[in-house]
């Protein structure tokens, strides 16, 4: 699988990955399409590792920080696919934590 491109999910949002190196990282832009966040949306930075297979159903995982317009950071993690019409699919999952003002709010911090 190359990373290397535009990737679009079912809600919109999209990724662009610039290049990856040798060694499997690669840095990015990822555009939201959804945030609840009062500021507008801006295009975040991202950087990863994606694992390179003979296969080509790699494993990868991101990191984008949302610090142009919200005070929170995501991690997703991956796996890509080939699909039975010759595309290739990423399925991700991702974790979102979001600053909170003091200790005792940690429990709400992170979806």
């Amino acid at each position: 699988c190359n990373l290397t491109g535009w990737w679009e999910n079912d809600l919109g949002s999209k990724m662009q990955v610039f290049k990856v190196g040798n060694d499997g990282t690669f840095s990015g832009e990822y555009h939201t399409a959804v945030s609840s966040a009062k500021k507008s949306i801006q295009p975040s930075p991202l950087i990863g590792s994606q694992h390179l297979d003979e296969d080509g159903q790699c494993t990868f995982g991101f990191t984008v920080n949302w610090k142009k317009f919200s005070d929170s950071t995501a991690v997703f993690v991956g796996q890509c696919f080939n699909g039975d019409d010759g595309k290739e699919v990423l399925h991700t999952s991702w974790l979102l934590r979001e600053k909170v003002s003091s200790e005792p709010d940690d429990w709400r911090a992170t979806r």
